[in-house]
């Protein structure tokens, strides 16, 4: 399997996600992330992009229809995220909105290997 050059991209981006989250959850907050409200919205928004990233404008293969499903699904949580940012169960939604970021790259990154079918046919 071979990374393009989006997918470093968005690898970049998640990292940097996953790094402000780790640095939210060791400190309680960072320089301008104080509540789960602004985490969840920096994983949106980095997440967003990292998904037109991945995405490349292609026409999605069968799992590509998965990751934009988990992409579905992560929009919702950031919803939820954001309406309940006051309550205890923020933190948790938090985790699972940004869990289902890593899913989507996972689900990209199998996606673009292809099967090995596939791959013996481009040989």
């Amino acid at each position: 399997m071979r990374l393009r050059g989006r997918d470093v991209v968005a690898l970049i981006l998640l990292g940097s996600v996953l790094a402000t989250y780790s640095g939210y959850l060791g400190y309680g907050e960072i320089a301008m992330i104080h509540t789960a409200r602004a985490m969840a919205s920096v994983g949106l928004i980095l997440g967003g992009i990292a998904f037109v990233v991945i995405r490349g404008g292609h026409r999605p293969g069968r799992l590509g229809r998965a990751e934009g499903g988990a992409a579905v699904v992560a929009v919702v949580l950031y919803a939820v995220t954001v309406g309940l940012a006051e309550t205890s169960a923020a933190e948790l939604l938090l985790a699972a909105f940004l869990l289902c970021l890593i899913l989507v790259f996972a689900l990209d990154l199998l996606d673009s290997s292809g099967t090995r079918h596939e791959l013996e046919l481009h040989r």
